[in-house]
């Protein structure tokens, strides 16, 4: 009987403890979930401020980021100060250096090797090339490919010149495209929360290609922006019907690029 007692009480103990394990294991799931919302909800706290065309201001929760500024000084003295200034190619929609100098305060720059080569001041400038990451300001920053496919188009944007960016911050991730037509490496990108993508010609895709790349990297929102050509304006309500048609959970939301031509 004392043998019997003596098992009893081992096996009640070991259910106590199995059953504290579980809740310990339930109270750190719940905390780690409880954690993911919180990044999540810090993370979603962007609001994006058109300029025009390819340029843009982001206030990613306080974090204030320019994106090709370009156009004088007086579209940007609304707007906050930067903390990091993005380039993404040498053309004069993206590079112009006297609004850049002017406005880019005591932001770090973020440029290409070929932009960076163009530019007479090089101070809190750094140099990412494809392929490349850096943790900027507590950004990671990367670098990915942003070129031409058809020809006739290929010596407009060549491969390795220019950065798309994806930057990630709370486990978010933000794509700029960049002039760039529907490349692989666009194509491969994966758990994209939102996404910058052009389209314009002759000088990047059209609506089609942009809106294949879209349903094939399936960001969970997508922004056209870049879409003024040599003939006019891409059609963007029908972009986002292309998308809407294969893919209702991809987010397509319009934003006035080109308050000029209203």
């Amino acid at each position: 009987m004392k043998k019997i007692g003596i098992t009893l009480m081992a096996v009640s103990m070991m259910a106590i403890s199995c059953k504290e394990n579980k809740e310990e294991v339930a109270g750190e799931r719940n905390a780690t979930e409880m954690l993911e919302s919180e990044t999540s909800a810090v993370a979603n706290n962007i609001k994006i401020m058109p300029i025009s065309h390819a340029t843009f201001v982001m206030d990613w929760d306080g974090q204030i980021i320019y994106v090709d500024p370009v156009g004088g000084t007086t579209v940007f003295k609304e707007m906050p100060a930067a903390d990091v200034t993005l380039i993404t190619d040498v053309h004069y929609d993206h590079l112009e250096e006297e609004t850049l100098a002017a406005v880019k305060g005591k932001s770090v720059l973020i440029t290409p090797q070929a932009v960076a080569d163009k530019m007479m001041d090089l101070k809190s400038t750094h140099i990412i090339n494809n392929g490349e990451t850096k943790t900027i300001k507590g950004i990671k920053i990367t670098a990915v490919p942003m070129y031409n496919l058809t020809e006739g188009r290929l010596d407009m944007h060549v491969k390795g010149r220019g950065n798309g960016y994806v930057l990630e911050k709370n486990a978010y991730r933000v794509y700029i495209s960049g002039d760039t037509e529907a490349i692989p490496e666009m194509r491969a990108l994966k758990n994209i929360d939102k996404a910058f993508v052009c389209m314009n010609l002759p000088y990047t895709m059209d609506i089609d290609q942009a809106a294949s790349a879209v349903l094939e990297f399936q960001p969970k929102e997508v922004i056209p922006y870049h879409y003024r050509g040599t003939e006019g304006f891409q059609d963007v309500e029908k972009f986002k019907s292309l998308v809407y048609e294969k893919n209702k959970n991809i987010e397509v939301t319009l934003m006035d690029w080109y308050p000029a031509a209203n």
